[in-house]
Order: structure tokens, then sequence, then C-alpha cells
């Protein structure tokens, strides 16, 4: 098991699979729908791809686009599961897939669920439903 990036070979690999477990979480429906295996290689993984570019690459902190972004960002660095997000903003896991999907605008009620209980920006979130 990898245990540090080195280089940017490495760091290069390791992002292919992370990018590849989002990928397969993304067409499943959730991070509740990866094995145990792999949401830990995915945190395992991100958590070195994050030193790595904090201690080598100068890259400006990742600035999300769109709602489903930001709170991909945030089960990641929070360590969550689909289901475990859903939880703590007390909405089910179905009503998070969905609005993570598209498929169902967020409403006020989760939007100050997202402010309060992940301390996401207001702003940010008002403006990118």
């Amino acid at each position: 098991m990898l245990t540090k990036i080195r280089n940017e070979k490495e760091y290069l690999a390791v992002m292919k699979t992370v990018e590849s477990l989002l990928e397969k979480a993304t067409l499943k429906g959730g991070f509740h729908k990866l094995t145990k295996g792999e949401t830990k290689m995915l945190s395992d993984l991100s958590k070195l791809a994050e030193a790595y570019e904090d201690n080598t690459m100068e890259l400006m902190p990742i600035k999300p686009n769109t709602l489903r972004q930001a709170l991909e960002l945030k089960m990641v660095e929070l360590e969550f599961t689909q289901e475990r997000l859903a939880e703590v903003l007390g909405i089910g896991a179905p009503k998070l897939s969905q609005i993570l999907t598209g498929k169902r605008e967020p409403d006020v009620a989760f939007l100050k669920a997202a402010h309060k209980k992940l301390n996401m920006d207001a702003e940010f979130l008002l403006t990118h439903v």
C-alpha cells in the first residue's frame, strides 16, 4: 500500500484511481454504493493526494462551481459516505441522491442544514441552486 506520493507519476496514478472510484460511485447512485474497501481506498488515496498537493504542488484551494461539486468535496473532506451526509443534514439518502444528480432542486431546509451543519457559505448555496 502506498503511504506517500513521491513524484508526479505516482500522483497521476493515484488521481486516476480516485477519479475512477468517484465515477463508479456516481454511476451506482452514491458513495454509499461503494464497498467498504473502495470507500477506504478513496479516503486514503484522497488524503495522500491532498498531502502531495499541499506539500509539493502550488495549487489554489479547490473552488467548486456547482452545489454538487461543493457537496462532494465536503464529503471527501469529512470522510462521509452519501448516507452519512444525508444523516447529518437530517434528510433521507434518496433525497440527497436526487439533489446530487440534479433530479431534485434543494429546498430551503436542505440549504439551511448545509449552511449550519456543514459550515457551507450561504451566498454560495443561494447562488448555486
